[in-house]
Order: structure tokens, then sequence, then C-alpha cells
């Protein structure tokens, strides 16, 4: 699967200079898009949680298939690896992933997408909250969109260098689907096997499907997650930013990372890289915007 949010953006290594990145919301041309093409460097933070890590239990991706079974239950794991190329379409009605959809004044801002982690709170990237939005409608995949209450991103996120991309959309009402979990427990360790899922742009340019996949952790610290495009594993691409990656823990799968940005336009090459909520201040963020939400 192809990804990121409908507003582009490029970046590098977190905490040092690198070449471009693209963001992967689906937006029009702003000036959050034009300062997200420039390159970034991140600022790296304390790591929170204390478990002990153990070795990956799924070190190669998973059957596409499954990984849709990963974001509707996201309580099993799998044992066995087959090769995927791109993700596969899953079904929306018992998944915590959605998409939302941005206006400012003059209407439609673009499209990203989010994860439910209580009943009227999701989780995305802050680069699809910033550059003029004022509205946030949320598409649960089928049926009518919700307006969100309030929306927020991480006071420290900077559109230049798209550190601390983070942020959070609250609803006045609650939305009748399972919720995400957290992992601040542990960092992602390279090599294992993560889910990632989002409402992007796929090989035909389809961008109102829930699609997911599998790939490999290919670096991790308390600042980000990376992975490699590398068939046979997946990728984000347009229309994906925000979207989860999941790690299992415990036999469950939680967000470790939230999608933000690709070395490269096409979704077919490069490296992807996510922001890691067991970064301390982005853990308290979500704690201080979303008292309830479960951390694994």
């Amino acid at each position: 699967m192809n990804w990121r949010g409908s507003r582009k953006r490029s970046k590098q290594e977190w905490g040092q200079p690198i070449a471009g990145r693209v963001n992967m919301c689906s937006v029009t041309l702003t000036s959050a898009i034009r300062a997200a093409l420039l390159a970034f460097a991140g600022a790296a933070a304390a790591c929170g949680g204390g478990s002990t890590p153990t070795q990956p239990s799924n070190p190669a991706p998973i059957p596409a298939a499954q990984a849709c079974d990963v974001v509707g239950s996201l309580g099993s794991t799998f044992g066995s690896s087959m090769a995927i190329l791109s993700g596969a379409e899953c079904a929306v009605g018992n998944s915590p992933v959605v998409r939302l959809n941005m206006r400012d004044a003059n209407g439609f801002l673009g499209s990203c997408t989010a994860t439910l982690v209580t009943p009227r709170a999701l989780v995305t990237a802050a680069h699809c909250l910033d550059g003029g939005v004022t509205t946030v409608l949320v598409w649960p995949g089928a049926g009518p969109e919700f307006t969100a209450a309030s929306f927020a991103h991480h006071p420290s996120f900077n559109t230049s260098t798209l550190a601390f991309d983070i942020g959070v959309v609250l609803l006045g009402e609650d939305l009748p689907r399972p919720q995400a979990s957290i992992l601040t427990s542990r960092i992602g360790r390279v090599g294992e096997t993560a889910i990632i899922a989002g409402f992007g742009r796929d090989e035909s340019d389809v961008t109102t499907k829930l699609r997911a996949g599998s790939t490999t952790v290919s670096a991790a610290s308390a600042s980000r997650l990376e992975s490699q495009y590398a068939p046979p594993s997946s990728s984000i691409c347009s229309g994906d930013s925000g979207g989860p990656l999941f790690l299992s823990e415990g036999g469950r799968w939680s967000i470790a990372g939230i999608s933000s940005a690709t070395t490269q336009s096409a979704c077919n090459d490069g490296t992807n890289y996510y922001q890691s909520v067991v970064n301390d201040s982005v853990r308290q963020f979500l704690i201080d915007h979303i008292p309830s939400i479960t951390q694994r």
C-alpha cells in the first residue's frame, strides 16, 4: 500500500539535516505544504516507558488480508509470513481508522487519516491540522461525516522540521467504533513487523478506501520510526498522513507511530517516516488532551 497525507511533505533524519521528505496529506498548495517541502531536522527527545524489550515475533511482512484483520480487531498476532506488494482494501465497519477532511475559509483543503483512541478522540499528524484549517470533518468510511468539536497539534510542531508531528481531534459525540491503544512502554525494534493503514492513494489513485498492509521497521528511536519501501513491504502514500503504524506487544496491536513523511514524492520508492508516540513530550501531549487514552 502506498500512502501519506493529501498534504505532502519531504523530510530527512530527525536530529540532523537531511534531504527533502514529502508529507503525505492530500491537500492543495498552502504555506504549510511549502514549508513541508523543505528539508527538515528533528529534535530527539527522551524515551517514555520502561518495559524490557523482547525479540520481535514477526520479523517479516504478514499477508495483506491479515493486516486488515489487525486493523479490524487489534487483538491478534500472526506467526506466518507471506509476501504482499501494496496492501489490501479493508472493511471499515469494525475499524478505528478513519478519514479526515479538512476545510478552510475557502472550502476543501485536503484529507488525512486518523485513528480513534477513545469514543470521542482521534490521533493524527500535526501537519494535517495546520495551514489555516478551520473545520475538520471525520468520515468513518461509510455514512455521514462527524464535525470535530475541536482539534490541536503539539505546541512544538514546526512546519519546516516536522518534529513533534502529532495532533488530536475531539468529537462532540461518540463515534461507535473500536478504539486503539498507544504503545508507550517501549521503542520499536529494528526488524519487527508493523501494520500501516490509511485512506491514502493506491495504485489506481483511489483515496476513498481504507487499506492496510505490513512493513518492517528499519530504524527506531524515541523520536521516530522508519520503514523502507521494498516489496513485498507496503508503503504510505498521499492521504495516509496521520494514519497509524501498529506494533504488537503482549499479544495486542497498538499505535507506535503516526505516518508523517517520505523521502520521495513517488510512493513506490524511498523511506517512510513516522512520529513515535513513545516520546515523552508527545505522550504527555496526548495525555493532556485525551486523559482516558489507553497506554500499553
